[in-house]
């Protein structure tokens, strides 16, 4: 596989093997897999020509903090320092939706492209059994954003991961669909209080009985300390609208709860359950975003969705999504992107 980081066509395989996934990112290759949340697109996190690789294949528009999977809370303690908080909530939710950023130890080898370049690291143990078997027949960190092109949906299945990746990456591993559908949590320890940077299937409530009160995150356009925090990200190529009553004439519609008349409309809950809606969110986006554009729609009204509980994360990333386009990477970024 080509480890230099260039966009030059790849064939992309599909897998049905942890172990030959395992064999292909310790050789320097990139690898999307499932786990509960959605499709990652791994490399070998000690690799920093691996690593840049998946900044490349996204067209990630800046060197933003990348999660780093491990098989086991032990192992991904070894590379951060674990306060006693932590512990108590790698108990609780892991195997499971939780992103913890840590201080780095001295002796991380975890290349610091992958973390941005802080002093801190964002760690996850996932709860998909094929996943956790690759992670440990790899025997090192693995690096994985959503596997998708930078700033589209993230992808809840196979299939998408082609359609937007093919060609770009070198495998995925058949992992089946994906039963959350949302990315993790992402809670930051390395303050004097936790803050909550992305919300997630864990949410504030819960995160609240065992952390206390939450600190708040930091203003908008600072240097973001995990992934998923751009202003624009997870968008459909149609524009979104959100808290859309109904779709005018020329939109598909994304709705929860009973949805009235005709057209393009895809339902994430139509009994307004938030775990179903959190489930099926991207499948809806991805699905939308296809019929609509091959009927010449001009965009997607999405329903409201309440805010309470995991109606916090659902809002997130459809306010994200239909925020304002990135502007596109510079050819020659400057040094000063790289923290």
């Amino acid at each position: 596989m080509d480890q230099s980081g260039s966009d030059a066509p790849r064939v992309t395989r599909r897998l049905a093997s942890a172990d030959e996934a395992a064999a292909l990112l310790r050789a320097g290759g990139l690898v999307a897999f499932g786990t509960e949340t959605v499709y990652g697109l791994g490399a070998d996190a000690t690799n920093p020509r691996a690593v840049a690789g998946i900044y490349t294949a996204k067209g990630r528009p800046r060197f933003n903090p990348l999660i780093c999977h491990y098989p086991t809370a032990a192992a991904a303690f070894r590379h951060v320092r674990a306060s006693p908080l932590a512990l108590r909530l790698a108990e609780a939710f892991w195997p499971g939706p939780l992103t913890l950023v840590l201080p780095r130890r001295a002796d991380c080898p975890v290349a610091l492209l992958a973390g941005a370049g802080l002093p801190s690291l964002a760690v996850r143990v996932p709860a998909h059994d094929l996943a956790r078997e690759m992670l440990s027949l790899a025997g090192r960190p693995v690096a994985a954003p959503s596997a998708n092109r930078s700033g589209r949906v993230s992808p809840t299945r196979a299939a998408h991961v082609l359609a937007d990746l093919g060609g770009r990456i070198d495998a995925v591993l058949e992992s089946g669909p994906c039963g959350m559908g949302l990315e993790s949590t992402v809670l930051d320890l390395t303050g004097a209080l936790p803050v909550l940077l992305r919300p997630g299937f864990i949410t504030r409530a819960a995160l609240e009985a065992i952390a206390g009160p939450l600190g708040e995150a930091a203003a908008p356009g600072a240097a973001p300390a995990s992934p998923g925090m751009l202003a624009s990200h997870y968008a459909p190529r149609l524009p979104l609208r959100l808290n859309a009553a109904r779709p005018r004439l020329d939109e598909a519609f994304l709705a929860f709860g009973p949805a009235k008349g005709g057209g393009l409309i895809f339902q994430l809950s139509a009994a307004r359950d938030l775990t179903e809606a959190a489930a099926r969110l991207f499948e809806g986006l991805h699905w939308l975003d296809a019929e609509g554009a091959r009927l010449g729609l001009a965009g997607i009204a999405a329903a409201p969705v309440p805010a309470g509980g995991l109606g916090e994360a659902i809002n997130d990333r459809l306010a994200r999504a239909a925020a304002p386009r990135e502007p596109p990477p510079l050819a020659n970024p400057p040094s000063r992107h790289i923290e």
